[in-house]
């Protein structure tokens, strides 16, 4: 292929080309002005980078830490480990993104008594997740970093971190995989003390399990001699037997449910663990003839210790449940002493009201009644015993008596409100004042009187008086009475009634807050803690604006977001209802909440 350039072009593309060429030179001219002019700040700079660099790496540190929901252990000046809540950083992370897993919080305490932690369980059960945890955690920690643990958490600091994990062998330096694994033995043997971290994951394994078995607990309880801190994952057997019969080492083990068939990846200390081998095989689908030659080959007293371990296991985590249940129940009923304390407390107060408004009650009557009859019996000594006046006295006693007795009707009971037999009380003194049954002589009923009606608290103003009939107007409601019916009252009266009726004034802040409510809310791929405190403030907005019916989209998954958030609204006592929505609008991915409104 010939390409010709034709000539009309030739002038252009050499201009261009010159172009390119100044552009160049230009950008080294200003370069070079520019180096030319900070030159003389060049300390200053670099120390700036510097302060501005470490000033970033406080900032990512804190950022990660709160991301992690990390904190800052307490720390002491001897090695040690006193762990609750570790989580893996990492897995924490990456569950993130997958809604509806959480990680299992680790619990490790290394001490001077027991330093060294051999940990064993079934495969997959999360030793290597529990060991690479430990060393993460720790170097994160001595690195400068908070660490995502539980507050109350402790730790020292290690001279030494000794890590062997995973596979080094090597074509170029012809190391197999088990020599590999010496040659680090062989480093720890030689640099590990006191000070030392030392992480082993699968140890021994690689080669012929007796001998293997032999050389890892010779190499084990070496460093327990020299006071090594470690946390050492394994399936033999004897490593077993040796931290369990040696001070300074402690058996550790990954929970397993055998009724389920999978790994609860909880860490237990105090016992060795199972490896389930036989089990899993079962549920994989082996033969049960070479399950059953198996058990033979491998010893009937294997067999016996390995179901002992898994025993063990099984009635430990049998009685950790019942203990936390024993211990919710304690709290529960430590709540409802408390309740009940309280109710107790305010139902006495209630009676003491209760009697002292009695008390007050009757010495009101037996004042009123003495007055009554002191009296009657006065004027009966001043007529002489005049026959009309001594039947008025009585009139007026029998009257007082079927007064108590009407009284008695409207108050069925001493065991009310305290408040109520004070306001009918009070209503009944009022009336008392007024004259009783009848207004007084001297009440002139004139437009723009305030009056009150007989047996009743509520204050009018009279608007029109024609032919012993007024038109009174109680706030938004007005009636016709005649004015017999009618008792003197006070312009303050009805003024605070007024108040109290009046029409509530429009709450702008109220209305453009539900101007601006959507009345659905996505909590998709958020953490459970995350999605309640957004239900409570989406709630809270609804109720506020009186929206009577909202959408809640958690999505489908595994269905423990929805959970938690419909245990969380059966709770609240201004939900009338909860239920999934459609089918064709989202079914059980949506919950669709009805509010007493």
């Amino acid at each position: 292929t010939v390409y010709i350039e034709p000539a009309e072009v030739v002038e252009l593309n050499n201009e261009i080309l010159g172009l390119e060429y100044e552009e160049k030179r230009e950008i080294v001219r200003i370069l070079v002005s520019v180096a030319d002019m900070i030159r003389p700040y060049l300390n200053e700079m670099i120390s700036s980078a510097a302060w501005l660099g470490q000033i970033d790496f406080i900032s990512a540190r804190a950022r990660l830490g709160n991301r992690l929901g990390s904190v800052r252990p307490s720390l002491t000046g001897t090695p040690h480990l006193n762990w609750n809540g570790a989580i893996h950083p990492l897995l924490f992370l990456s569950f993130q993104r997958s809604p509806g897993r959480t990680v299992v919080p680790l619990n490790m305490k290394l001490d001077e008594k027991e330093r060294i932690l051999v940990i064993s369980g079934p495969n997959a059960g999360g030793k290597s997740v529990c060991l690479k945890t430990v060393g993460l955690l720790q170097y994160m920690l001595q690195c400068g970093l908070t660490i995502p643990v539980s507050e109350g958490s402790a730790a020292g600091l290690f001279n030494n971190l000794f890590i062997d994990i995973g596979d080094e062998q090597s074509i170029d330096n012809d190391l197999s995989t088990y020599s590999s694994h010496l040659m680090g033995m062989k480093f720890f043997l030689r640099n590990a003390g006191p000070d030392t971290l030392v992480l082993i994951d699968e140890f021994g394994a690689g080669t012929e399990p007796v001998i293997g078995g032999a050389i890892a607990e010779a190499i084990l309880s070496e460093l327990n001699r020299r006071g090594v801190y470690g946390v050492i994952t394994t399936h033999y057997t004897n490593l077993k037997h040796f931290a369990s019969d040696t001070p300074g080492v402690v058996n550790g083990a990954m929970a397993f449910d055998n009724h389920l068939m999978q790994p609860l990846f909880k860490l237990t200390i105090g016992g060795p663990g199972s490896s389930f081998a036989f089990e899993i095989a079962g549920r994989i689908g082996l033969p049960e003839q070479v399950l059953k030659e198996a058990t033979d080959k491998a010893g009937r007293e294997n067999i016996v210790y390995d179901k002992i371990i898994r025993d063990i296991a099984r009635d430990r985590r049998y009685w950790e449940k019942k203990r936390e249940s024993v211990r919710r129940y304690e709290k529960r009923l430590e709540k409802l002493e408390e309740e009940y304390e309280e109710g107790l407390r305010s139902i006495k107060a209630k009676s003491r009201e209760i009697l002292s408004a009695a008390k007050n009650e009757a010495e009101e009557i037996l004042s009123g009644s003495n007055r009554i009859i002191e009296n009657a019996i006065r004027e009966i000594r001043e007529s002489e015993a005049d026959r009309e006046r001594t039947r008025e006295a009585r009139k007026r006693i029998e009257e007082f008596r079927q007064e108590l007795l009407k009284r008695g009707e409207d108050q069925p009971g001493q065991h009310e409100a305290a408040g109520t037999p004070l306001k009918r009380r009070t209503r009944s003194k009022k009336m008392a004042d007024a004259g009783g049954k009848n207004p007084p002589a001297d009440f002139q009923v004139t437009a723009g009187t305030y009056v009150r009606m007989v047996e009743s608290d509520s204050t009018g103003l009279v608007e029109e008086v024609r032919d012993n009939v007024a038109t009174v107007s109680f706030g938004n409601v007005t009636i016709r009475l005649p004015i017999e019916k009618l008792f003197p009252s006070t312009k303050a009266d009805y003024d605070r009634e007024h108040r109290r009726s009046r029409k509530p004034v429009l709450d702008w802040e109220k209305t453009a807050t539900g101007s601006a409510f959507r009345p659905q809310l996505d909590l998709r791929g958020m953490k459970a803690e995350e999605a309640l405190l957004k239900v409570q403030e989406f709630l809270d907005q609804a109720w506020v604006i009186s929206y009577p019916t909202v959408r809640i989209l958690h999505g489908k998954g595994y269905g423990i977001l929805r959970q938690q958030i419909r245990q969380y609204l059966s709770t609240l006592g201004y939900i009338r209802s909860f239920r999934d929505a459609p089918a064709d609008q989202g079914g059980a991915g949506i919950t669709v909440v009805e509010l007493d409104i």
